[in-house]
């Protein structure tokens, strides 16, 4: 088997994921280090958005809740998603499907450190409107987000994705 680690969109895949992994630090310091929120642990930001104070400790929407002292298994799985996504990557040949692995790669290590460092993810984004109130979230979950619907688009529109020679 040849392991490849490296590719023609490697370096710009990687820029991707280091953006996306210094936003989701940088916003989730910034947030637990200056933003006071009070007894409620919520700050009102907008009708339809506010900061709040939610620390996830099993993967989306609170599921397969490990606790504090599980991080490390879930923790380890977005490290492992992040070392195949990257393996993906190095294989890649346009732009568009390595930044969209680029965006995996950064949101899985993002959510990995905070697992590393507190034995949780931070979530601090909630959005809401109508009564409804859509699940607290951060950016690396914004990045996977968009990683999964720009690869989406990719698969489908495939031929139209193609970086030009």
């Amino acid at each position: 088997m040849n392991l490849r680690l490296a590719g023609p969109f490697t370096l710009y895949g990687g820029a991707f994921a280091l953006a996306a992994l210094v936003a989701d630090q940088a916003s989730k310091l910034a947030v637990l280090n200056g933003v006071d929120f009070g007894p409620d642990g919520i700050v009102p930001v907008t009708p339809f958005l506010d900061i709040v104070w939610a620390w996830n400790t099993g993967i989306s929407y609170g599921l397969f809740s490990l606790g504090a002292e599980g991080w490390w298994v879930l923790g380890g799985l977005k490290v492992a998603a992040a070392l195949l996504f990257w393996l993906w990557l190095a294989r890649i040949d346009n732009r568009l499907e390595a930044a969209a692995l680029g965006l995996l790669i950064g949101g899985a290590l993002g959510n990995a450190i905070d697992r590393a460092a507190y034995g949780a993810v931070f979530d601090f984004i909630s959005l809401h409107a109508f009564g409804f109130y859509w699940y607290v979230f951060n950016l690396s979950d914004v990045a996977i987000v968009a990683g999964v619907g720009v690869l989406l688009y990719a698969s489908f529109f495939g031929g139209a994705a193609k970086s030009p020679p």
